[in-house]
């Protein structure tokens, strides 16, 4: 034990208490699971964590209870392992040593022959649900955040018995569902009714009394009044899913994350081994992935996802944020839409859309309503928010929003203290835009522009105050990823800076501080990559070599793909922009123009479109694919390089942190520093590793 120490655990220790519950002839001993500090600081099991559970199960059995259960404190059962101390592990006979541990300390609940319970009262996580897992029954609380076994995210399985005993609970598909795909799929969690009706628990209660009530439960289960049944696992499609998944997998990743395919092999021992021999496969796979580049950088983006995101740096002071009470939003297409209902939602303040004309105002308020209306009907939202966002959303023509002596009037933009456009992409229409508002709004209202790619400097620089004008650029869909690039032109001051940073804050996104530079960060880094690739289409190389080079880094799409979300209209507006700023390193295809005109999707079934390679005038170079994935990774290495030395942000880790949050790119990568650190592109493209050593890599 005393190995595996690790020094800055933040201990979760096992507080047993004897419960006496009515109807019963003896108490019962309840576990809770506290670590002493509030919500925000959740569960987690390290060595000394799981030494106090070891313990508290002694003292629990040997006074003789009616039953044993385990829960946690408010809002949270426990997330698991402590992954903070992986990267302190000395050695494979460490890794497994952890491994084994958990596994002994949880078995002893699953082998009890006193009835075991987990009251599982808020978040549980990997190795949280995975201790629930062990228990002989399991209550859960409509009111928990989420449950999930995130492991294969970080590149990492579950390793505390999670991959044996959930297929053999709920089934292999499901169990499939929530082990591999819901990790790499954003991490997507469940919801405690998706829970319930999986059978991960056995009786979904109410949040308001769900110790007592599971107390009771508990104790109707002891006395034989409860029987509790679960159906019996199909056997015969065990086979046929897994090979099912792998296949999803090799299309998706092309072994490009070890975990998922680790996590099937075993998942697929899950069906016959006995559970000893299965565990002694979660350990050995444990070790291996422990000493993995992919969980290193795993665990490098999950910190900065989890702490850096929620630290920006280079942000003011909050201190100097001013309240914002109304919001105004110029445009009425589909992404001033989005953000009218974001704001709304997140900050609970009226919101206000304008455009040119009653019908285009009518269809952005109309889109608004509608979204709603689904929510309420999918049980996303009671009907009493949804009157309430009803009315706070309401748009007028510009001529009757813009009318400068009329602040209190709903529609009106003069009372607003934060605007935003998402108006055209040109910086006429947008300096004309803040001209005539500016005449409108209070001098400290702020004035954020969505441009991804234009100047808010120069958007500002006509203005009788530019100090109010910040970049405030979101990603599509707006509801989805949560990442803010916020933009500090040269004459924005601290104040309307902070109040962005307050407000991304408020709408629950991920801010990053970016300079005013050309594309600021994921436009600028999406555009090279793609730019990289289509200077091959254009010099011959056929369209579906170009877009399965890169397979091998696992992406969550090919460039082509990607090409096609963004819509090739937009990429070649953003790259004559990044042209005319860097034309040495940013072409202008004629190709994509050639895409853009003619409206044709680029990829149909997920297969290039054969009538777009028609469109193509190419040359006669034609690359391979080895050579088309080098150079892309190349100029990303590069343009990377440029970016830092130009302080477009703090450091490599907010452009990584960019990739992640608003280019959905994985864990396993790190963002992109990482990995062009290991693959020794970054030494040789630019001189020089971005990251120290053993940062977000295996140590020397």
């Amino acid at each position: 034990m005393s190995a595996l120490a690790a020094p800055n655990e933040v201990v979760t220790r096992a507080l047993l208490r004897q419960v006496t519950v009515p109807g019963l002839d003896r108490p019962a001993a309840l576990i809770t699971l506290d670590n002493g500090l509030d919500h925000t600081k959740p569960n987690t099991f390290g060595p000394a964590g799981l030494t106090s559970l070891d313990e508290a199960i002694t003292a629990a059995l040997a006074a003789n209870p009616a039953f044993v259960a385990v829960t946690g404190k408010p809002y949270i059962f426990s997330v698991g392992a402590d992954i903070t101390g992986l990267p302190l592990l000395a050695d494979r006979e460490q890794a497994l040593e952890i491994g084994r541990l958990g596994h002994r300390v949880f078995a002893r609940l699953r082998r009890s022959s006193v009835p075991t319970f987990a009251f599982i009262n808020g978040a549980a996580m990997g190795g949280g649900l995975e201790l629930a897992l062990h228990c002989h029954y399991r209550t859960l609380s409509g009111g928990a955040a989420a449950l999930a076994l995130p492991e294969v995210s970080l590149g990492l399985v579950p390793g505390w018995g999670g991959t044996q005993l959930l297929p053999n609970l709920i089934g292999i598909p499901a169990a499939t569902q929530v082990i591999v795909q819901n990790p790499l799929m954003q991490n997507r969690m469940l919801k405690p009714k998706q829970a319930a009706e999986m059978g991960i628990a056995d009786v979904l209660l109410e949040p308001a009394d769900f110790l007592e009530r599971s107390l009771e439960w508990a104790a109707a289960v002891v006395r034989g009044e409860v029987t509790v049944t679960r159906p019996e696992v199909d056997r015969a499609m065990w086979a046929g899913v897994l090979y099912f998944a792998r296949q999803t997998l090799d299309q998706r990743l092309h072994g490009a994350v070890p975990a998922a395919y680790q996590a099937l092999d075993l998942l697929d021992t899950a069906k016959d081994a006995d559970f000893t021999a299965g565990t002694a496969a979660e350990d050995e796979a444990l070790a291996d992935l422990i000493f993995s580049e992919e969980l290193r950088s795993g665990l490098y983006a999950f910190d900065l996802v989890q702490r850096r995101a929620k630290r920006p740096a280079g942000a003011p002071d909050k201190s100097l944020a001013r309240p914002v009470t109304k919001v105004g939003i110029v445009g009425a297409g589909l992404m001033a839409s989005q953000l009218a209902l974001l704001f709304a939602r997140r900050l609970q303040v009226p919101v206000v859309m304008t455009d040119l004309d009653q019908a285009r105002v009518d269809k952005g308020v109309g889109y608004v309503h509608t979204q709603i209306e689904k929510a309420v009907t999918k049980g996303r939202m009671d009907k009493r928010t949804a009157a309430k966002l009803y009315g706070l959303v309401s748009g007028a023509p510009k001529a009757e929003a813009f009318a400068a002596a009329t602040p209190g009037q709903r529609t009106s933009f003069a009372d607003c203290d934060f605007v935003i456009e998402a108006v055209f992409e040109d910086l006429a229409v947008k300096k004309q835009v803040w001209a005539e508002l500016e005449k409108v709004v209070a001098p400290e209202a702020v004035l954020a522009t969505n441009t991804s790619s234009l100047s808010v400097t120069a958007m500002a620089e006509e203005l009788e105050h530019p100090e109010r004008v910040v970049g405030f650029h979101f990603f599509n869909p707006v509801a989805v990823l949560p990442l803010l690039e916020i933009v500090r032109g040269e004459r924005t001051d601290d104040a309307t800076l902070a109040t962005a940073f307050a407000v991304g804050k408020q709408l629950k996104k991920s801010s990053v501080l970016v300079k005013d530079a050309p594309a600021f960060v994921v436009n600028r880094l999406l555009t090279r990559f793609l730019g990289a690739v289509f200077a091959a289409v254009d010099a011959g190389t056929p369209l579906d070599v170009a877009n399965s080079a890169l397979d091998s880094l696992g992406l969550p799409m090919g460039p082509l793909a990607l090409l096609q979300l963004v819509g090739p209209a937009v990429a070649y507006h953003v790259g004559g922009t990044l042209h005319a700023a860097f034309p040495d390193r940013f072409g202008v295809s004629e190709n994509l123009k050639r895409i853009a005109d003619s409206g044709q999707p680029i990829i149909v079934d997920d297969e290039v479109n054969p009538e777009v390679a028609k469109l193509l005038v190419v040359g006669d170079a034609p690359l391979d694919a080895e050579q088309v994935r080098q150079n892309a990774l190349d100029a990303l290495a590069q343009e990377i390089r440029l970016m830092l030395d130009e302080g477009v942000v703090a450091e490599a880790q907010d452009l990584d942190l960019c990739l992640i949050l608003g280019a959905g790119w994985p864990f396993h990568l790190g963002g992109i520093t990482p990995y062009l650190d290991r693959t020794g592109t970054s030494e040789r493209v630019t001189g020089r590793r971005f990251l120290p050593r053993g940062a977000a890599s295996l140590p020397a």
